[in-house]
């Protein structure tokens, strides 16, 4: 019982710490809307306009996000016996295409400066601005990677992307206005946006990896999967193992398997051992749910120890 509160407990922070994290980054896409607008209407520089686009295209993102969460940390229930998880794999293909739109767009707009070059006229008034929306960004980056880290949410991860990319983008936008308002090198901005548009397709796959692996239900990597294989084997009631099958839906990990004991011992004490061997891979995979069937060791379908 302790046990179970335990991983409850877990399941609950983790949930608090993706929702915090979502919520976060619609007030920090929002306040950067805000103050954008205000520079962009002050100042009229293109590479603000772009900027700009760019923190609309982050809000609704971060939106669908936040909808997507919402929706995968909501308990199984009758109709979703395995949780609602993998809706976070489809808000990381959604974010996936916005970052490809994002990055797209940021493509187009540099050529078309590169084209047609354009003097910056009241830099100083933008590049105060910019500064303000790498420090929010920065902190919220850093937020974040921490909740990734305790959660490794696909959805946080891939929110996480394009803001990383916006940190870039905002100190190429900084670099832009300085070289193009204080030094007349006009061609710098569209430069430095195509270096940024390049980076988010470069990074935007493995989110798109990412989210396609856990909606097709692809196995564990095979360290954990021979982890698992040696956590089972250290049981010495346990004569092999075959037939295992992994998956992820969002935090909840499912493994299931064949256990071969002796069949000579009663139901409740295959019971017991199967308890037992849960419990242990349970204690080093605390997000996952185990299901076991128990065989007699002489089963025809015996392969003992098959990974």
């Amino acid at each position: 019982m302790s046990f179970e509160i335990t991983k409850e407990n877990k399941r609950s922070e983790v949930n608090r710490l993706m929702m915090r994290a979502a919520n976060a980054a619609v007030a920090v896409a929002f306040t950067l809307i805000l103050i954008k607008s205000w520079a962009y209407n002050s100042s009229g520089a293109v590479s603000m306009l772009g900027s700009l686009l760019d923190s609309v295209m982050d809000i609704l993102a971060s939106l669908v996000n936040l909808v997507a969460i919402r929706f995968a940390v909501v308990p199984a229930d009758d109709d979703h016996r395995f949780g609602h998880g993998k809706a976070e794999a489809i808000a990381g293909l959604v974010q996936a295409m916005v970052v490809s739109l994002s990055a797209l767009f940021l493509m187009v707009e540099a050529v078309k400066k590169l084209m047609n070059p354009e003097p910056i006229v009241k830099a100083d008034e933008s590049i105060v601005i910019i500064i303000i929306a790498i420090i929010l960004t920065v902190a919220l980056v850093g937020y974040q990677r921490y909740v990734i880290r305790k959660t490794g949410s696909i959805a946080i991860a891939a929110d996480n992307l394009h803001y990383s990319g916006d940190i870039l983008m905002n100190f190429g936008v900084l670099t832009a206005l300085f070289l193009g308002g204080y030094m007349q090198l006009y061609y710098a901005d569209p430069i430095i946006g195509v270096m940024v548009a390049f980076y988010l397709v470069y990074n935007v796959k493995q989110i798109a990896y990412n989210s396609i692996d856990m909606l097709m239900d692809r196995e564990m990597d095979d360290r954990d999967k021979a982890k698992i294989i040696d956590i089972i084997k250290t049981h010495p009631e346990v004569h092999g193992v075959h037939d295992m099958k992994t998956r992820k839906s969002g935090f909840n990990l499912f493994i299931q398997f064949h256990m071969e004991m002796d069949g000579a011992i009663s139901l409740s004490e295959a019971h017991r051992i199967c308890d037992d061997v849960e419990a242990e891979i349970m204690t080093e995979f605390k997000e996952a749910e185990v299901l076991i069937h128990a065989d007699p060791e002489d089963h025809e379908e015996v392969v003992s120890f098959k990974e």
